[in-house]
Parts: structure tokens; C-alpha cells; sequence
């Protein structure tokens, strides 16, 4: 059975980018359907180092345009999901061998000043000796430099904006896979492929490819288009080790290859590092990290820590592909710009919006011009909006999360506290959402798994998209790395169970 659909907007891509561009066109009163051919965040977008910064190591390439322009976004970002991002100071130690301590200085000048900091604390040097970063390191560093950035849950970034986007209007379908498009009588007409291999049709006035490193491949494949700009697929890899450092702070390495690498604390019992960069060319779905990767990550950390690690102490990894601009005279993948740019391509009607790169940091930004053009092509004069707008669940008293955690645990006492915290911060406000009316734990119905309660379980698909086990523990959340081996089939049951329950009772109806 075929399905006619209109709409002023069809985005393709369910990650950061096409997110945003969903939110913000949904925003300004266009009608707007969003289709992921996986889940929100499932790759890109999930794979991040999951800093919310400015990128100081670009200062070097002279990048002085998208630094400053991450660095006004970044403090944007912060106020608009406390909840899901907040700041974190980053000690840099000093190896004399590699940069000169006044070239640090003046980058770090240059990154404190090049935009207005209102939230984040500036740059200082400091005596490793004295300060509790310098007490994991070995002995020859003796001086270092801290700084400001943010952090930021990556995937729920992401589905936070395409929730947004769906309750201003937007239509979010995942697992759904555009097959073609092509402009008919001043539209597009595109196809559509369901989970269940069934197709439908929909008709859109617009056109946003926003399907990060498959860019090439919908403008090439499913919509017989060329390109002035194309990108550079660049593997980025990460592992994540047990906690490796006791303080709160962030470390940020120099290496020989003039590469930097992250140590960063991570859901409280672990490290994250990362990350490479390494030429990509094979599928994006299927990038993994090869041994190479991990042994350099190790290398890395080994050389400023005490303590040793080797690729057995290696508690997880992942690795995404990152769609950069290509350009000319970028020869290795760690000098391709973290810029992006916006192809708008109206000669024949139905215009087509191509998005090429891109950073999480720039995303609002991004999402923001593009939604200009889209306006003005689509002759419509509504004005942006999304800068002093929260994301779903944001809506937290002056930006302040402890003090909205400390009352949320008062207000949900019969939580037990790290699960009062886990879902301040995943869900910020919208916590009240999923205990609903509970005044127990038993009230949240059954517990799937160790700290998993069929209320959570059912928001997350009811209202997140949710379909799977990996969605939930992966992606929505980070409880993969915390629970039991057996919880990943207690959830695939739960949930298969539910949507078995789902569809019998569609066929009672029909």
C-alpha cells in the first residue's frame, strides 16, 4: 500500500546535523520529516571525544574563523542542556621538546579572548608539583597549563534536538531509509524504505542531505546529483580503560606527531582516550579500531603516566568515521578543517541542501544557517530562534545542575541516590516524565536489569525511539559499561515483548 505524504522538508540523516536541521526548521512553523536510515546518533554522532570546545590545537592551522565561532557556541550550548553538558577544566602538561611554553600561552591567551566567556573560568599555568593533576604523571613534568571547555552526552545530544523537533511539529522516523528522490513538478518525490523492507512515498518542497559520512552516497545514489564539495572520511578511534586519576579535571597530551590525545574521566568508574585519525575508506557502518590504533592510544598515555597501560587493560572501544571537508593542500587527516559548508542547489526548483563536515561543538550554528537558506528558498521569513532556547529536559533554574540534582533527590527520596542522580542528568527535567506518578521503586514496575525499571525502559521507547537493547544501553545511555553480562538479553526481551504486545494489538484492530 503506497503512502502520499507533503511536506516543506524532508531531512535526511538522524545525526547531529540533520537533527538540528530538523529542530530548527520545525521551529520556524515548516512542516518537517526526519528520516535515519538506523537509529539517532548510531554512528558519527555517538563516536565523539564528546567535548563541547573550541578546538585549541586548530589556533595552530590558523583556524582563527571556526575557533571562535565554536567558542560562542560552546557557551550557547552549555546553557541550553545543563543537564547533558557542563564544563571541564583540562590540565596540558608541558614537554619543552614539543611546544614552547610561550606558544602555549599565547594560543591559550588567544582561546580565553577570542570569544566572550561567561560561564568558564580562563586559562593559567600551574606547578604540577603542587596541583593534584600532576600526581598521576611522572616525575620530569613539573609545570602545565589548565583551561576551560565543556562536555557532552553525544547521543542524547541528538535525540534531545530530534525530540524537540518532533514536539514542534517534526516527524522523526527512524530505521527508515531514503531509496531515491528525484524533482518532480517543483518538488521532490522520494522513497522511502520501512524497517519491514515496505515502501512509501513522500513529497517534499525541500531537500536537507544532512547524511554526514553518506553524503556522497545520497547525492550520488539516491538522488543522481553532483557536488562542488565532497568530504574526507577520517577514522577516529577511542578506548576506555578504569578509572586511570581520582581528581575531576581532564588531561590534554601532546604527542611527537604533533597529534594531541584526551584522557578524560568517563561515567565515573573509567577513562576515555582518544583519539586517532587515520584515512578511511571502506564502510562507515562497519569502522572498528584496529590494533595499531590501540597500541598508539596506549603509547600515548604511557608517556605521561605513571601508571602503564597496554591494550589488555582496554575495557571497551569505539570508532566512528567523521565526514570532513575535503580541500586542497590538507596532507595528512589531523590538518583537514573541522568547518563545514552549507551547498544550496535550487536551479531547477525543489532546492537541495547538502551539508559537508562539521563539528558537534558548531552544530546549532550550522543547523541555524542552514534553516536561513531553507527559509529563503521556501519564501518564508520566519527568523531564527534556537539561541536562547533549551533542549528538551534543559529547562534547569540559571543553568545550575547541583542544585537542581539536590532537589530532585529530595523530591524522589525513595530513589536510591545514584539512580536519582543518573536520571537528573540524563533526563533533567524530564525525569518527572518517566516516574510519572510512582511514589516507589516498585511503582516503577518490574526491574529488567540491576538499576533498569520498566518505566525507564518504556520512555526510552515510547518516547526516544528506543527499538533495541543497544539503543538503551549504548546510546541513550552509557549502562553498557556498568551492568551484568546477562542485561543486554534481559532488555532485548522487554522490548521485544512490547512491540510483540504492539503489533497483536494493531491486528485486533484491523
Amino acid at each position: 500500500m503506497i503512502q502520499q505524504n507533503r511536506y516543506d522538508l524532508l531531512v535526511v540523516g538522524g545525526g547531529i546535523n540533520g537533527a538540528g536541521i530538523a529542530r530548527d526548521a520545525a521551529g520556524r512553523g515548516l512542516s518537517v520529516l526526519l528520516c535515519e536510515q538506523d537509529d539517532l546518533a548510531s554512528h558519527t554522532s555517538s563516536a565523539s571525544t564528546k567535548l563541547i570546545h573550541g578546538g585549541l590545537r586548530y589556533l595552530e592551522y590558523r583556524e582563527f574563523g571556526l575557533v571562535r565561532k565554536a567558542l560562542q557556541e560552546r557557551e550557547t550550548l552549555l546553557r541550553s542542556a545543563p543537564h547533558i553538558m557542563w564544563p571541564l577544566r583540562f590540565v596540558m602538561p608541558h614537554m619543552p621538546n614539543l611546544r614552547p611554553a610561550w606558544l602555549i600561552r599565547i594560543g591559550l591567551f588567544l582561546y580565553d579572548h577570542l570569544a566572550k566567556r561567561e560561564l568558564l573560568p580562563g586559562s593559567r599555568g600551574i606547578n604540577m608539583r603542587r596541583h593534584a593533576a600532576g600526581a598521576p604523571l611522572v616525575d620530569t613534568i613539573r609545570r602545565g597549563f589548565v583551561y576551560s571547555d565543556g562536555w557532552v552526552d553525544d547521543a542524547r545530544l541528538v535525540v534531545l534536538n530530534a525530540l524537540d523537533a518532533q514536539e514542534r511539529g517534526a516527524r522523526i522516523l527512524t530505521r527508515t531509509k531514503l531509496v531515491r528522490a528525484q524533482r518532480t513538478n517543483g518538488a521532490w518525490l522520494a522513497t522511502l524504505r520501512r524497517p519491514d523492507g515496505s515502501t512509501f512515498e513522500v513529497r517534499a518542497r525541500a531537500l536537507a542531505n544532512a547524511a554526514g559520512p553518506w553524503v556522497g552516497e545520497v547525492l550520488h545514489g539516491a538522488l543522481g546529483r553532483g557536488a562542488q564539495h565532497s568530504v574526507r572520511l577520517v577514522k577516529g578511534s577511542h578506548i576506555v580503560t578504569k578509572r586511570l586519576f581520582d581528581h575531576d579535571h581532564a588531561y590534554i597530551f601532546q604527542n611527537p606527531d604533533k597529534r594531541i590525545i584526551f584522557a578524560i574521566p568517563y561515567e565515573h568508574d573509567f577513562t576515555l582516550i582518544g583519539t586517532t585519525d587515520v584515512e578511511y575508506r571502506n564502510d562507515p557502518a562497519k569502522v572498528s579500531i584496529d590494533g595499531d590504533e590501540t597500541r598508539y592510544l596506549c603509547e600515548s598515555i604511557n608517556r605521561y603516566f605513571k601508571r602503564k597501560i597496554s591494550p589488555a587493560d582496554v575495557h571497551w572501544t569505539y570508532s566512528g568515521v567523521r565526514p570532513l571537508l575535503e580541500e586542497e593542500g590538507a596532507k595528512n587527516a589531523s590538518a583537514v578543517t573541522r568547518d563545514y559548508r552549507l551547498e544550496m542547489d535550487d536551479v531547477e526548483g525543489a532546492p537541495l541542501l547538502s551539508v559537508f563536515g562539521g563539528k558537534i561543538t558548531t552544530f546549532r550554528k550550522l543547523a541555524e544557517e542552514a534553516g536561513d537558506m531553507l527559509c529563503r528558498v521556501l519564501g518564508s521569513d520566519a527568523p531564527s530562534w534556537t539561541a536562547g532556547e533549551t533542549l528538551p529536559g534543559g529547562d534547569i533554574a540559571k543553568a545550575r545542575f547541583a542544585p537542581f540534582a539536590e532537589a530532585f533527590a529530595k523530591r524522589y527520596a525513595w530513589l536510591p541516590a545514584p539512580l536519582a542522580l543518573r536520571y537528573a542528568r540524563a533526563y533533567g527535567t524530564r525525569a518527572e516524565r518517566l516516574i510519572g506518578k510512582a511514589a516507589s521503586l516498585e511503582a516503577l514496575g518490574p526491574q529488567i536489569a540491576p538499576g533498569i525499571y520498566e518505566a525507564e525502559l518504556r520512555y526510552l521507547r515510547n518516547t526516544e525511539w528506543a527499538t533495541c537493547a543497544e539503543d538503551v544501553l549504548w546510546r541513550r545511555s552509557k549502562l553498557g559499561l556498568h551492568v551484568a553480562p546477562g542485561t543486554l538479553d534481559a532488555v532485548t526481551a522487554a522490548l521485544e515483548s512490547w512491540f510483540a504486545a504492539s503489533r497483536a494489538r494493531a491486528v485486533v484492530q484491523q
